[in-house]
Formats: C-alpha cells, sequence, structure tokens
C-alpha cells in the first residue's frame, strides 16, 4: 500500500501557473485509499486551479479525469494520447506513477500533485524498480519527473558526480546514471535551465523513520465508526 498526501495548492499553482492547457490525472488505486489522490481529488485539484486561474487573470484549460493505476501500461495506454493534448499533466499519483508516466509520455511534462509518505506494500510476483522512496517532499517537477534521490546511487540533488560514464553509473554499469537520465529527459521538455537552479540541502526530517510511520485520516475512522455503529 502506497500512503501520501495532497501538495499544498500553492505550490501546485506555481508548477502549473504558466501553462495553457493543463491535465490533472488521477489515481484511483493506492492513493485514493488514502484520499489523497483519486478521482475525487483530482476534480477539486482542477477545480481549485481553475478558481485561482481566474482570480490571477490568466487563461488556463484545466481539465481532470482519471484511470486505475499510473504505474501499469495497461491502464493508461488506452487514454495516452488524450493525455498528450495538454502542456502539462499533474498527476496525483504516488512517485512511481509520476516516475513511470514520465518515460512514456514523450515531450509533455509530468508534475506531482501528491507528497508521497511511505509504503506498507503488497506482494506480488515479478520484476519491481525502484523509481521512488516515498521521502514526503517530492521533486519531480524540478528533475524532469525523474527522481534523483533513489535512481541516483548517491542521491545527489543538484547534477550528476564524477563518476558517470557513458550515461552509467560508476557503481555499476548495469545501472542507469539518474542524472544522465534528467539531464536528457528536460533537454527533450526544454526546461533544462531549471537546472541552473541549486537546490538546497535536504531537509530529511520528513522521512526519518524512528520507527514504523503511520498517518491517520481521522474523517476515515469516523465513517467506518459510524458504519461499525449501523451494525
Amino acid at each position: 500500500m502506497i500512503v501520501g498526501s495532497q501538495k499544498p495548492i500553492e505550490e501546485i499553482w506555481d508548477m502549473v501557473k504558466d501553462s495553457k492547457k493543463v491535465l490533472v490525472f488521477g489515481c484511483n488505486t493506492c492513493i485514493a485509499v488514502c484520499h489523497a489522490g483519486g478521482d475525487k481529488e483530482a476534480e477539486t485539484i482542477a477545480m481549485m486551479l481553475r478558481m485561482r486561474a481566474s482570480q490571477e487573470g490568466k487563461n488556463i484549460e484545466v481539465k481532470h479525469f482519471s484511470v486505475m493505476r499510473h504505474c501499469e501500461p495497461e491502464y493508461f495506454v488506452p487514454v495516452m494520447e488524450e493525455v498528450k493534448k495538454y502542456d502539462l499533466v499533474l498527476s496525483t499519483a504516488c512517485g512511481v506513477g509520476v516516475n513511470f508516466l514520465s518515460e512514456r509520455i514523450g515531450d509533455v511534462p509530468v508534475y506531482p500533485g501528491v507528497n508521497t509518505s511511505f509504503y506498507g506494500g503488497v506482494p506480488a510476483s515479478g520484476v519491481f524498480t525502484e523509481l521512488c522512496g516515498g521521502c514526503g517532499d517530492c521533486v519531480l517537477h524540478l528533475t524532469g519527473g525523474i527522481c534523483p534521490i533513489v535512481r541516483c546511487s548517491k542521491s545527489l540533488m543538484n547534477g550528476p558526480c564524477g563518476g558517470t560514464k557513458d550515461g552509467k553509473c560508476e557503481v555499476s554499469d548495469e545501472i542507469d546514471c539518474a542524472w544522465y537520465l534528467i539531464v536528457e529527459r528536460m533537454k527533450k521538455l526544454g526546461t533544462l535551465d531549471k537546472l541552473a537552479e541549486i537546490q538546497p540541502p535536504r531537509n530529511w526530517s520528513s522521512s526519518a523513520h524512528g520507527g514504523p510511520r503511520r498517518i491517520v485520516v481521522e474523517h476515515l475512522q469516523e465513517l467506518e465508526q459510524k458504519e461499525d455503529n449501523k451494525g
């Protein structure tokens, strides 16, 4: 199970305010269970962005729709041509979904609408690649939808180290250099200038363990209590 919370609307607005056509793309599985990024949440974010655009006098078209999951092609491939019609996609999936969609959408930027907090997984067969560490402070809008925290072996925030060679990491030639991927992706998006902005040291307190982490969604507890009382 993947747990997260919606980014502050001010942060989301700063991401999208210079775009003309924005899709708030909901994810109706894990992140919807904790009421952070499902269809209802995507609709609410889209409505808030339209209101903000009106207040700011900006002509931005904001739409929303959702699919079951952003981390499996079978769900988003059927709607991909529609998704590509937008200048920017605000994904309310977890960080894995943003990474996964970014790699497959072409030259449309995919930004995070959710801060992924942590995982309580359900085991499944197959091969899995870590794309998001659930750090609780998502920076994918600054790095082309590719997470430097887990995909860079050193979790570097300001570009590659001196050990990258031919797009591979010095740790292993089977590991792609995350910053090579980020630079190539941002070249494609025309947003390479963002990398000139020096990022401050990470505040790791939001992802420090200190024991098993827990998020309590009080209104879900209240709903469950009401159902129990009915019974």
